[in-house]
């Protein structure tokens, strides 16, 4: 009997899809799933007939596979996870590939490299973006872990994700240990910031505008078809045209409190640890914990008072200052997303291909668009660009957008409709480009009530002062630490 290629353990609907995925593509897969009656189901349903082997303990699954072996979980993160490494390591024998699939966490990645690493074995924890659809019929791929592992499964992995235009593969090798999973959550963070991105643009049109469902379909529509075409908007376009059993539009009666899994939780919680300032992406989260409180905000709705929205003006217009608000503002979600990531190669000794990343990013996943090929561009044209914003490309589209990017933002203060990630992203773009903060005051005061010294415009860098502000506090200073 001709071993199976790969074995795939989880037979949720993204392992269940990716399983089909790889068959089509001319692989035989083993599947295993702690439930069997999922297999039974699995086997004798969709997998019907294709070169797919059921197996119903992870003793015959192991038994099945082509040496090198390599099993990939497609399970919950978390202990479930380390749970099944143990589990699988047993069965294994030197050389042979463990690959996690699910969003796990990047430390725990990197710890479970080492582990497994320690015991003979090859890891991987790749990034898997797409949903259900991207699963079957390519996703977009981000493997790390064990460096010896990426030749032997990247026939499989090159063979099932997207292909971009040119056939380019979104999936290519992006770095040691925890580094698959760290572009993943990246990835995942700049997604929480795109949603925000389009709800506000939502709400403006919506609550602003005073626009039906069927008037923003259509902006939606042609927004698709020029700069911000992408995945996102595509889908935004399809969702508010689609009608309830009523014929009225389904989206008005959708409840506004958001869920989230924590990965753009992640992204912010390692944007504070590195000291990189990921603004917009921090405020889609909180965006996200506000709605949850849906009893709160109703109960706040009938006591605090701010301006009645209304609009005065060419709409037309207005619409079209949106656009410049959320393609702008797109940007400066990319920079941060990117300035983290070259932070963390920094810290984590990664050598991440950058201009190779947005290359992944173009297909199969949730991010898609056709604005990551500029990315690319801006990569290729300068692989040590510190920030996206530089690129001859991005200053240009920033110095074309902000006037009405400017507008959006004052009118919506103006008239009490939130747009925080909108707001933050500005923000963050007059903040980047002033060359003198307001930090020299804020670190006198450090000073003045911890004696935690400032440096000097007129004398070199790294030379550090401590003023005795009262006359009272003597000459001694603070230790100085940066976290």
């Amino acid at each position: 009997m001709k071993k199976s290629d790969i074995g795939l353990i989880g037979l949720a609907v993204m392992g269940e899809n990716l399983v089909m995925n790889m068959e089509s593509k001319g692989f035989t897969v083993s599947v295993y799933n702690r439930t069997s009656s999922k297999v039974t189901n699995f086997i004798e349903g969709r997998a019907k007939g294709k070169n797919i082997v059921g197996t119903y303990s992870l003793e015959e699954l192991v038994s099945t596979l082509e040496k090198p072996r390599k099993v990939m979980m497609m399970i919950k993160a978390g202990q479930a996870v380390d749970d099944m490494i143990e589990n699988l390591i047993p069965l294994l024998e030197e050389g042979d590939i463990i690959i996690d699939g699910g969003n796990s966490h990047f430390p725990d990645t990197a710890r479970r490299t080492e582990y497994v690493e320690s015991k003979g074995l090859l890891y991987i924890g790749t990034g898997v973006s797409g949903g259900e659809e991207g699963a079957l019929k390519g996703p977009s791929l981000m493997p790390g872990g064990s460096p010896a592992a990426w030749k032997k499964v990247r026939p499989v992995f090159q063979a099932i994700c997207a292909k971009v235009e040119d056939g380019s593969p979104c999936c290519e090798w992006v770095g040691e240990s925890g580094a698959g999973h760290f572009v993943k959550m990246v990835h995942n963070g700049i997604e929480y910031g795109d949603m925000q991105l389009i709800c506000e643009a939502y709400q403006l049109m919506r609550d602003y505008l005073k626009m039906s469902a069927d008037e923003m379909h259509e902006v939606f529509a042609r927004w698709n078809e020029g700069e911000l075409d992408s995945y996102l908007i595509e889908i935004t376009r399809d969702i508010l045209a689609y009608k309830d059993e009523d014929g009225k539009p389904i989206v008005d009666k959708i409840l506004d409190t958001a869920g989230q899994k924590g990965t753009g939780k992640w992204t912010g919680i390692a944007a504070l640890e590195e000291g990189v300032p990921l603004t917009l992406i921090g405020e889609a989260v909180f965006s996200r914990c506000l709605s949850a409180m849906k009893d709160e905000r109703v109960t706040a709705s009938g006591i605090l008072t701010g301006p009645e929205a209304k609009f005065e003006g060419d709409r037309a217009e207005f619409i079209e200052n949106i656009e410049n608000a959320l393609f702008a503002s797109k940007i400066v979600s990319y920079a941060q997303g990117y300035a983290l990531m070259r932070s963390a190669a920094k810290t984590y000794n990664w050598n991440l291909n950058y201009g190779g990343i947005a290359l992944m990013w173009r297909g199969g996943c949730i991010i898609r668009s056709v604005f990551l090929g500029k990315i690319k561009e801006a990569f290729d044209r300068n692989p040590a660009l510190s920030n996206l914003l530089l690129d001859p490309y991005f200053k240009g589209v920033m110095d074309k957008a902000q006037a009405g990017w400017r507008k959006v933002c004052a009118a919506a203060a103006e008239n009490g409709i939130p747009v925080p990630a909108m707001a933050s992203a500005l923000s963050y773009y007059d903040g980047y480009r002033c060359a003198s903060l307001p930090a020299n005051l804020l670190q006198a005061q450090r000073d003045y009530f911890g004696a935690h010294t400032y440096e000097r415009l007129d004398r070199a860098r790294g030379e550090f002062f401590h003023t005795n502000w009262t006359g009272e506090g003597g000459n001694t200073s603070a230790t100085r630490y940066d976290v």
